[in-house]
């Protein structure tokens, strides 16, 4: 291909094997070059010959074959390539990554390589959730292979939770950021700083069963401190109840309520940066019974209270206001003009608006159309999933930095 970067593609079994075939397509559509592996159990899925025509190259799959060793030995199939991508990555590959074990060409080559990896993980929810596979997932991630996804979805077995491979799209996206000057830039590093994140939505207790709440998923959240930690920052995340793993990496602290929130921000301060994404409560019950409030033919009465707002506290602090203060606003109508007056009102840096009107399906969601508004500027971004707004703002994050030490 013109741009010259190459990845070896390890296609392991599991039914997310059938995605490969558009990744592949949207790798070349980005002038990326590809050459599979294929492992017996992912050749239950796809095909030699469907990769060999979509890659235009041959197709590996037997360790001990003498055409293929004298044509490009393990070794230098290995090492031939850019990167290293492992899409779908099961269980059983990643366990086999973890403990060094070499029994087939995908594993070998695995073992043998002095290129970064990058995996793309797919299994059934139990699997994923089991504590082997989240340890082997952290040693993993410690020794520098970097993850894509999962996410959360429907499964091929009729389940439902986190497991789901990513989608193509995403998965070319990490690779072509990989690639980009971004991505490997030392002067965007945030090795040396601090972060605190806020993720997720607040509960907050009508009585010991009921709460209010809003649709929340965390995603954006969660996303933003994973990438922001990815670029070295020292990251803490605070997070609401969400549904989702918590991220490897980084100092996670879970909490209930919108006080509960504010609590844990300002116990983790002092920090270079703050990032409040989480979907805070507006408004808690004043006095909360400690039973659980019964029907009698009348509806209860709530009086509600204003919560703290976490975002004017940070910003407005006297003493020891991070450098960098970042707020989004999740609105369903004028989201500028109103994530404007919201910038002006609370005092922080940046807005990070977004239009979560049910027909967006972001509030939720797995992508995110956002605007970055400063005093004097505002940046549209395209609709991306929200891993990506994520590594795009920790990179935006980064490069402000540089420019304005402090």
């Amino acid at each position: 291909m013109e741009s010259g970067k190459r990845v070896l593609l390890i296609i392991s079994g599991g039914i997310a094997a059938y995605k490969s075939l558009e990744l592949i397509r949207d790798l070349r559509r980005r002038e990326i070059a590809v050459r599979c592996i294929l492992t017996k159990a992912g050749s239950q899925f796809v095909t030699p010959l469907s990769l060999g025509a979509l890659t235009e190259d041959k197709v590996y799959q037997d360790l001990f074959s003498l055409t293929d060793e004298s044509e490009m030995g393990h070794i230098e199939l290995s090492r031939d390539a850019d990167l290293v991508v492992v899409a779908p990555a099961t269980a059983n590959i990643m366990a086999k990554m973890r403990t060094g074990i070499a029994d087939d060409l995908a594993t070998t080559a695995l073992l043998a390589t002095d290129k970064p990896v990058m995996i793309a993980p797919a299994m059934n929810v139990r699997m994923w959730e089991s504590a082997a596979t989240q340890e082997n997932l952290a040693i993993l991630q410690e020794r520098g292979v970097q993850v894509i996804g999962p996410e959360e979805g429907d499964m091929a077995c009729n389940e439902y939770g986190m497991g789901r491979m990513s989608e193509p799209a995403s998965i070319a996206e990490a690779i072509a950021g990989f690639f980009s000057d971004a991505g490997h830039s030392q002067q965007k590093s945030l090795i040396g700083k601090k972060a605190i994140v806020t993720s997720g939505p607040t509960h907050e207790a009508i009585d010991p069963v009921r709460y209010l709440a809003n649709h929340s998923s965390g995603r954006q959240g969660h996303a933003i401190a994973k990438a922001l930690a990815e670029l070295g920052a020292d990251t803490v995340l605070v997070s609401g109840p969400t549904r989702l793993p918590d991220p490897v990496g980084v100092t996670v602290k879970h909490v209930l309520s919108a006080e509960d929130m504010l609590a844990a921000c300002e116990a983790a301060l002092p920090a270079d940066i703050v990032v409040c994404a989480a979907a805070v409560a507006d408004w808690r019950v004043a006095n909360p019974p400690s039973e659980k409030i019964k029907k009698n033919g009348s509806m209860p009465s709530l009086e509600l209270v204003e919560n703290p707002d976490i975002l004017a506290n940070v910003s407005q602090l006297a003493k020891n206001r991070p450098a960098l203060v970042i707020g989004f606003a999740a609105e369903t109508e004028d989201v500028v003009a109103y994530a404007q007056a919201k910038l002006s009102k609370k005092g922080c840096d940046w807005i990070v608006a977004n239009d979560v009107s049910p027909e967006t399906g972001t509030f939720g969601g797995k992508n995110n159309t956002v605007h970055v508004i400063e005093a004097d500027t505002i940046e549209d971004w395209p609709t991306l999933s929200k891993e990506d707004v994520g590594q795009k703002l920790a990179i935006r994050i980064a490069t402000y930095l540089e420019n304005n030490p402090t």
